[in-house]
């Protein structure tokens, strides 16, 4: 692992405070480019983390059913080889997010 410094403004450093341990996950999470519908779930877990979980929460976390509705529809379209273009996109940032998620919990597992 490599620590890095970041220069940011006053306001910006009060706000990012509180997730400091969280914030390597925000940023991987902001990588993930926000393309397609998997930017909403990935608010969703954004905006769970800025509260500044306690670890149990962190491992109860999940996303909305509505959120895990469509992940479902993805993935039987995926078995079905009918999905399109943008929805392989949005199903490859779903794992990628999923991984995102799988991590942390592990990490706090430790």
């Amino acid at each position: 692992m490599i620590d890095m410094t970041l220069t940011v403004p006053d306001e910006l450093a009060e706000r990012l405070q509180p997730i400091g341990p969280w914030l390597p996950t925000v940023i991987e999470l902001g990588l993930l480019g926000f393309r397609t519908r998997a930017a909403a779930v990935a608010s969703e877990v954004v905006a769970f983390l800025s509260t500044n979980p306690a670890p149990d929460e962190v491992m109860n976390f999940h996303v909305s059913e509505e959120a895990q509705d469509r992940l479902r529809r993805l993935l039987a379209l995926n078995s079905e080889g009918l999905l399109s273009e943008e929805e392989r996109r949005e199903l490859d940032e779903l794992a990628q997010l999923e991984h995102v998620i799988i991590m942390m919990k592990a990490r706090i597992a430790r």
